[in-house]
């Protein structure tokens, strides 16, 4: 009889053990590319998707989805220049810096457009060494944050902005095959269709605001970041009540162009509106964000109805 209570406490404890187990050890993340034809030029294309740890665990499992936009200098033709959108955003915290963030993440690239033809030195002189690279084991050190000449300030709200919302350069000119991306996500991943968010910095940011405006029924939150949003694009988000979360920098040129599209939507009446100012960081202000946590747990707050 003791043996028996032996044995059968002994297999409880395994079994135990077994099942711990089974809970930390999730299944790997992973990194795809998806290729696509854009309906921009008619050109093959890929896009990165990125699959979190444990996705593979449970199929019965509807992850959150982040859509990122990233900024004007990881353009590119969408195969080999592909890759410098590693370089900033919640791909680079979860894929490069391997952190365990719990979304399956969508992260095009911008078309060029002509911007390679200005003479924009971040633009003609990047080199493939500025991505960073996976590390088999361990992560790389992050990149330091550039510093900005520009004092501290607080900016004066103008009431006017510069330029319309639509541009001969950004993510406008894609909103078509974004879109496409999100809808074949939830089609053929265990997405969540009611947990979809859209966050981008700088001409990412701006993208984000039109993205949102014009397809308002499809978003949970949006998160711009230093980029400012037209006040013509405001109505529908304000009328859908879609939670914003803007950030911008206090040494970043432009700040006071902020303020237009934010005060449209108290205006609208939307009252569920965050804007913060890093007043001691410039234009990489995404840096602190995307490394941080909060809006991460922001996101995770809000789904839609």
């Amino acid at each position: 009889m003791k043996n028996y209570f032996y044995f059968a406490a002994l297999t409880l404890g395994m079994a135990i053990i077994s099942c711990t187990k089974n809970e930390i050890l999730k299944s790997e993340e992973q990194l795809l590319r998806i290729s696509y034809t854009s309906k921009t030029d008619n050109t093959e294309r890929d896009y990165f998707l990125y699959l979190p740890k444990g996705y593979d665990q449970n199929s019965d499992k509807k992850w959150p989805v982040i859509m990122f936009l990233h900024g004007d200098g990881e353009r590119g033709n969408g195969k080999d220049e592909l890759d410098y959108t590693l370089i900033h955003g919640p791909l680079y915290e979860t894929w490069i810096q391997k952190r365990d963030l719990p979304f399956i993440m969508i992260v095009p690239q911008m078309h060029m457009f002509g911007r390679d033809t200005l003479g924009i030195s971040y633009i003609d002189n990047r080199s493939l060494d500025w991505i960073p690279k996976r590390l088999a084991k361990g992560i790389p050190e992050r990149p330091n944050i550039f510093s900005s000449d520009q004092p501290m300030s607080g900016a004066i709200a103008a009431e006017t902005i510069p330029g319309s919302i639509r541009t001969d350069a950004g993510w406008d000119n894609q909103e078509d095959d974004l879109m496409e991306m999100i809808d074949r996500t939830l089609k053929e991943y265990q997405a969540d269709v009611k947990r979809v968010y859209l966050s981008g910095l700088s001409y990412g940011g701006a993208g984000t605001w039109f993205v949102a405006s014009k397809n308002p029924k499809r978003f949970a939150a949006i998160c711009p970041i230093v980029g400012w949003g037209h006040p013509d694009l405001m109505d529908s988000i304000a009328a859908h009540k879609i939670p914003v979360w803007e950030f911008a920098g206090g040494r970043d040129q432009g700040i006071e162009y902020y303020y237009a599209g934010l005060n449209k939507l108290e205006k609208l009446g939307h009252r569920n509106i965050r804007f913060t100012i890093h007043e001691d960081m410039g234009h990489d202000t995404w840096r602190r964000v995307y490394g941080g946590e909060d809006i991460y747990n922001w996101f995770l707050e809000y789904s839609k109805e």
